[in-house]
């Protein structure tokens, strides 16, 4: 699935058109573009959560 191209790129939009249409199409793209956004920023925060609780448990081997 990682080679995909431009040809498969274009048939996936036609489909796309053909099933959901022309209406829905802007739709379907501010939801997925917004769970996109939504999923990077939970990511983000789990990663600062994990590197506030290595800084911490660091913090504390260095007092013993």
């Amino acid at each position: 699935m990682a080679n995909i191209g431009i040809p498969g790129l274009i048939i996936i939009l036609v489909l796309a058109l053909i099933v959901f249409g022309p209406k829905k199409l802007p739709e379907l793209g501010r939801a997925v573009g917004t769970t996109l956004k939504e999923f990077k920023r939970s990511t983000r925060e789990l990663t600062d959560d994990i590197v506030d609780e290595v800084q911490e448990v660091k913090t504390e081997i260095e007092k013993m």
